[in-house]
């Protein structure tokens, strides 16, 4: 009886200490049996709750004596603490200090495109025409150009003749100044298009060329197909007088003028020519003349105007003047050359040069006219051509 009365008192000290531990509803009556159980149950919930709880809930310095028991009225009135704010530790970062950009350094060769001084991209040329092709260019380097500077064929394209290398100035072009560039070229005698790029080169034999990629420069051409034949396309010219637009071909005898193609014509001197001439004959007034305008045609550096020229046989009084006039599409008319011919038992041969008109579409226009009179005025254009 000894041993559970002392027992007891420990289950209530325990109860005093644990303010939050469970106590099974009290009955009415507590047997000897009843006290065991509630003791177990007391030391069973103790160890939970001491598992359960965090190192912080645990206050070891406290008295048992000193715990606030959960019952204790709070104080509605009291002042609300405020949550402390946490403490910055730890060396402080210091603000970057602003960096000054650095100008990036030019390079010591380096060019600038800026314009074809000559022959523009698409140029018809010719078969085997000479050209020289000029470029304006700008030292946009670091380094001064001189004589020991070079252009060169970049092996890409169509050299067309080219040198391999030409020395770029005979003086210097500094940072910042420009320098025209001339290669002398040829074209290639096969029809088509055709290109060919060329490119700097610096005394240590490094090449070098335009822009941010170092591009080469280039020439760029078409081909013509062959000469041009006026006796081919001479329907496809318009004929005319001072009564008007002539028909093509037209009747021999024609007061108002006419033209007709001879395939085997007699010259003056008697012989007979196997190439084939037009027989053109001037309207049959003081002055009179006939002319015929050809369509446009792309002319070449190193085109030449040829025919032979005079008078047919049969006709000795004739006495007319030849006259090859041109007009560029938009412009007015001009004569490029102009000769006299009579029944004299010669003719003349003919080869203009049309160097001036490279670059233009030109529409050429033939024309006979009488020397005063007309009388037996029959002139004629033995293979009238522009060729190189």
């Amino acid at each position: 009886m000894r041993n559970r009365i002392a027992l007891i008192g420990m289950i209530l000290m325990l109860g005093l200490a644990s303010c939050n531990l469970p106590r099974p509803t009290p009955t009415s009556t507590v047997g000897p049996e009843d006290v065991q159980v509630y003791a177990q149950q007391t030391i069973q919930a103790l160890g939970t709750q001491l598992a359960l709880a965090t190192p912080t809930s645990i206050i070891l310095d406290t008295p048992v004596s000193e715990a606030v028991p959960t019952n204790t009225p709070v104080d509605s009135t009291a002042t609300p603490q405020a949550t402390p704010q946490p403490v910055a530790t730890g060396t402080p970062v210091a603000s970057p200090t602003p960096q000054t950009p650095t100008a990036t350094p030019l390079p010591c060769d380096k060019a600038h495109f800026i314009s074809d001084i000559t022959i523009p991209d698409g140029t018809t040329m010719l078969p085997g025409a000479t050209f020289v092709k000029t470029w304006e260019l700008e030292n946009v380097g670091s380094c001064t150009w001189t004589s020991s500077y070079a252009v060169v064929f970049a092996n890409d394209g169509n050299s067309m003749g080219g040198p391999a290398s030409k020395e770029l100035t005979s003086g210097t072009v500094a940072t910042g100044q420009k320098v025209q560039v001339s290669v002398e070229l040829k074209a290639p005698t096969t029809p088509g298009t055709y290109r060919g790029y060329w490119i700097l080169r610096n005394p240590s034999g490094l090449t070098f060329g335009t822009g941010p990629e170092d591009r080469p420069f280039y020439v760029d051409i078409k081909v013509a197909g062959s000469d041009y034949n006026f006796i081919d396309n001479y329907c496809k010219a318009e004929w005319r007088s001072g009564a008007g637009v002539l028909a093509c071909p037209g009747s021999t005898g024609d007061a108002k003028g006419f033209v007709v193609r001879l395939d085997a014509p007699k010259l003056e001197t008697g012989q007979t020519e196997d190439e084939a001439a037009l027989w053109t004959s001037p309207q049959q007034v003081d002055n009179g003349e006939i002319r015929a305008t050809f369509p446009g045609i792309d002319i070449a550096n190193g085109a030449r105007f040829r025919a032979i020229i005079g008078c047919l046989d049969g006709a000795p009084s004739c006495d007319v003047r030849f006259l090859l006039n041109y007009k560029v599409e938009g412009g007015s008319e001009a004569t490029i050359a102009e000769w006299a011919e009579k029944s004299d038992n010669s003719w003349n041969k003919l080869n203009v040069d049309l160097s001036s008109l490279a670059g233009k579409k030109v529409q050429f226009i033939l024309i006979v006219r009488a020397n005063g009179t007309p009388n037996q005025d029959n002139a004629f254009w033995l293979q009238p051509r522009i060729g190189y």
